[in-house]
């Protein structure tokens, strides 16, 4: 049974969902926004991390607005429009790989989490590269202090971002049925940051139904200690893990991180902790300083150079506006979006993921934001760290169990307990949309539940026992089965120009920039570091 605070959220949850469901607006939990980005290295026919410069023919990674870099030259960046139906949005990125596919000559995307055969050192691995303008010049300089900070290797970990919002007449409705006193922007902020604390509480059930990196190429770990077991004479793996890249081991806490406490209970407070984390020095850092030699190699020796350094599997977000640091816009008009960095890419999927899980996850998140929420003080914040990361190492471990509340719980019968809720809002949602789309990815993750084979991760590993692969070798096949059904797909001539028509316009004004550029570039990283050390208020 249900305890008493399960009963409680519950009936606030059924009760917000009843109103967005049953009046005349009803239609608005349709018009929210969906938007994908999907990292995937470029390599070789054989697997190895392709060495070329990021493709001209695919525009500038600095002024495109679809096709980017992430950190490596070779870590390819897609990114789609918002759309109101993901349905949508996953068709636009089908259309950008279609595009970028007809462009890559010999090479091909990996399409999974964990790298490919990186080259031997560190210093192989191309940092991305923006031009001579002094914004591009900062975004590798940026990339340049990742690397003496993380190492370069870890940087080459891809993954799915899933940007999720809810339409501003959503919060109209429960901020006039709850009857706040909070502005109507404040009250949207404090949803999402509620929506987010209900995240960082559950996220766990995505990595166990999601995840799909138990294994990596042994030479990643560049000799770091680790607790992995040989899968074979290459290949690293834990035999329940799920998400090998957002354990430790992927996007690792490293001691400056760890100690940063987010604060996700009020808009203030969490701009409060990234601002100081931004300003404040840390001595590690400082050992290594900003410049070598005359040369630029990490904009500060701040805890983070810049906000977006925060690893985290989710971040509230708003649209900046040109020359905006993203904590002022969230200051200025608060929270506007959400950003899901914890999905790993679908290494079974040609895009990464499949509309089935984009589905799973509108109604999942419609739960985050529509539950109560209580604060998340140190405690529970790493209570729910410690959760996430158990499920990263051994979420298909029989008879596993998470800490709720201090209170031990079978990962099981948590999860099944919040399934009874994503099924009432995928209902709502089907209700609203028409068929049964969303009841029918629920019902997909329940059978995961039931049969942990079913998991992406559990597949994984099966599928490499029987064709006895290693992890590379897997990874190849399959990257190379979709690179495949890519090409077989090419995009129509009116298509096909409207792209390079795209590329030639960002070059176009990649080359602008570099033209009309005033001022020296220490004095552009001076007027930077100047801004980021000014007070956020709301």
């Amino acid at each position: 049974m249900p305890n008493t605070t399960t009963s409680r959220t519950t009936d606030a949850f059924s009760h917000r969902l009843s109103v967005l469901t049953s009046g005349p607006q009803r239609d608005a939990l349709l018009r929210g926004l969906r938007g994908i980005e999907k990292e995937s290295l470029r390599v070789t026919q054989d697997g190895k991390l392709a060495l070329s410069p990021h493709p001209q023919t695919l525009g500038s990674a600095l002024t495109h607005p679809s096709l980017t870099t992430d950190y490596s030259e070779a870590l390819l960046e897609l990114i789609t429009p918002a759309e109101h139906d993901v349905a949508v949005t996953l068709e636009k990125l089908d259309t950008l790989h279609r595009f970028v596919f007809a462009e890559l000559g010999d090479e091909i995307l990996w399409n999974n989490s964990m790298p490919a055969l990186l080259p031997d050192t560190d210093e192989g691995i191309p940092i991305a590269n923006y031009g001579s303008s002094n914004i591009g010049k900062l975004k590798h300089v940026y990339r340049i202090g990742l690397a003496l900070r993380y190492g370069r290797a870890m940087q080459c970990i891809a993954g799915i971002h899933y940007n999720y919002s809810l339409n501003e007449e959503v919060w109209r409705l429960l901020h006039a049925d709850q009857r706040s006193a909070s502005s109507a922007v404040d009250f949207q902020s404090e949803r999402y940051l509620a929506l987010i604390r209900n995240f960082r509480r559950t996220n766990w059930l995505l990595m166990y139904l999601f995840g799909a990196s138990p294994a990596l190429d042994r030479r990643f770990l560049r000799n770091r200690e680790h607790s992995l077991e040989p899968f074979d004479a290459d290949t690293l793996y834990r035999p329940y893990a799920t998400s090998l890249r957002m354990s430790d081991l992927g996007y690792s806490n490293t001691t400056a991180q760890a100690a940063l406490h987010a604060d996700y209970d009020t808009l203030p407070g969490y701009l409060d902790a990234l601002a100081k984390a931004v300003s404040q020095p840390y001595p590690a850092y400082e050992a290594i300083g900003t410049q070598r030699d005359g040369e630029w190699v990490q904009i500060n020796t701040n805890v983070l150079q810049i906000e977006n350094e925060f690893y985290s599997t989710i971040r509230p977000k708003r649209v900046t506006r040109p020359g905006e640091r993203p904590l002022h816009a969230l200051a200025a008009r608060g929270v506007q979006y959400v950003e899901v960095r914890c999905m790993d890419i679908d290494p079974f999927e040609p895009t990464g993921i499949s509309l089935e899980t984009a589905r799973f996850l509108d109604a999942y998140l419609l739960v985050c934001a529509l539950d109560d929420s209580a604060p998340l003080p140190p405690d529970a914040y790493a209570e729910a760290n410690q959760n996430f990361g158990r499920v990263t190492m051994e979420g298909r471990k029989p008879g596993l169990e998470l800490t709720r509340d201090g209170v031990s719980v079978a990962m099981v019968d948590w999860a099944n307990e919040l399934m009874v809720k994503v099924e009432a809002a995928a209902s709502a949602l089907d209700a609203l949309q028409g068929g049964d789309a969303h009841a029918r990815s629920v019902s997909v993750q329940r059978e995961r539940l039931a049969d942990v084979s079913l998991t992406p991760s559990a597949r994984v590993l099966q599928t490499m026992r029987e064709k006895k692969q290693s992890f590379l070798a897997f990874g190849l096949e399959q990257s190379n089965a979709h690179a495949a059904y890519f090409r077989s797909r090419p995009l129509n001539a009116e298509q096909t120009r409207e792209f390079n028509e795209l590329a030639a316009k960002s070059l176009a004004e990649q080359t602008q920039l570099e033209q009309e550029e005033v001022g020296s570039f220490d004095a552009f990283v001076a007027a930077y570091r100047a801004f980021t050390l000014n007070r956020f208020s709301v």
